[in-house]
């Protein structure tokens, strides 16, 4: 009888609770709210913190504004924000530079990248072309690994600079070929797009949005694309993995994170706005015209991902001594 009792008392005791849990409201800031950007205006980081600033600011019903703290590879905005009060009002937006490679690349960085941190979700990826000069390419993947194997290292491959994304993804390249490239690294894509233009390079990974114009207009040639998945901006294009180097999976990231001991209420929400505004068919044509592709999923996915993308890199760098210059 006693137990009887209990069980049919027990949706009574729980509603009162219930309704006080659910009477409690969302976390909300209440004043502006930064978005730390450890990278000069203009860049794609900018470029995609800005297109999701205005969006946010009206869903959260307080300004979002964008600081730029560029420098040290993106190490000086990193640390301002892993320094930052952990109370939703200011956010990093990362890439894979700072939070990922950096951490394996330079002796030490100032921050945490994994504990320094509470991660909010994925924003955005941006596939690299694998191009080559018009005038002497070779047509697929496998025939460049044939012409880099029969050369026996003679090929170059270049960068935009030492430890960048598109070094790594060259370095993960090799690897995977079993061949040997001598890299060259220049400062920044343009120069390096203009190198493989003018035929100094024999292959580049770079951004579509830098290297697409490009190929669009007939002056590099695309071979493949360096996602495991073809991206809607080039559906012709096959990717690495498909054209003979199964797994192959190479491409930069932006992400939305907040210093750790945000509280859980402040990144729950932040994920909710930013993964509907990710989701806008707006936004989407906005990030696609970038040669990028909207991210999403939960913190709890976005903190694995950043793991990973940590482990993969290290043995990257690992295996080919880089070194910072």
């Amino acid at each position: 009888m006693q137990r009887r009792a209990l069980l049919l008392a027990t949706p009574l005791l729980a509603a009162p609770l219930l309704r006080r849990a659910a009477a409690q409201p969302r976390w909300a800031p209440d004043r502006p709210v930064r978005i730390i950007v450890a990278f000069p205006p203009g860049g794609s980081t900018d470029v995609v913190s800005r297109l999701i600033a205005s969006p946010l600011g009206e869903a959260l019903g307080q300004p979002v504004v964008i600081e730029n703290r560029g420098g040290a590879s993106g190490m000086i905005g990193t640390e301002v924000a892993a320094r930052a009060a952990p109370d939703g009002h200011t956010l990093l937006m990362t890439a894979s530079g700072p939070q990922a490679i950096n951490p394996s690349l330079f002796p030490s960085v100032p921050y945490e990248p994994v504990r320094g941190f509470a991660p909010i979700l994925l924003v955005a990826i941006y596939p690299l072309l694998m191009v080559a000069p018009m005038d002497r390419a070779p047509r697929s993947v496998a025939e460049f690994v044939a012409q880099a194997k029969a050369q026996g290292g003679r090929l170059n491959y270049c960068s935009i600079g030492t430890g960048q994304p598109s070094h790594l993804a060259g370095e993960l390249f090799k690897s995977m070929a079993g061949i040997e490239m001598t890299h060259v690294p220049y400062r920044g894509s343009g120069p390096a797009v203009t190198a493989v233009v003018a035929g100094e390079c024999d292959v580049l990974f770079d951004s579509a949005l830098s290297s697409g114009p490009q190929v669009r207009g007939g002056r590099l040639r695309a071979l493949a694309v360096t996602t495991k998945e073809r991206i809607s901006s080039w559906p012709d294009l096959p990717t690495i993995a498909e054209a003979g180097l199964p797994g192959y999976d190479a491409y930069t990231w932006n992400a939305l994170m907040a210093p750790a001991g945000t509280p859980p209420a402040a990144i729950e929400r932040l994920n909710a706005e930013v993964g509907k505004i990710l989701t806008s068919p707006a936004f989407r044509s906005q990030l696609e015209a970038q040669g990028a592709v909207p991210g999403g999923g939960t913190s709890a996915e976005m903190g694995r991902f950043l793991e990973a993308e940590i482990a993969k890199w290290a043995e990257v760098i690992r295996a080919g001594n880089i070194r910072p210059d």
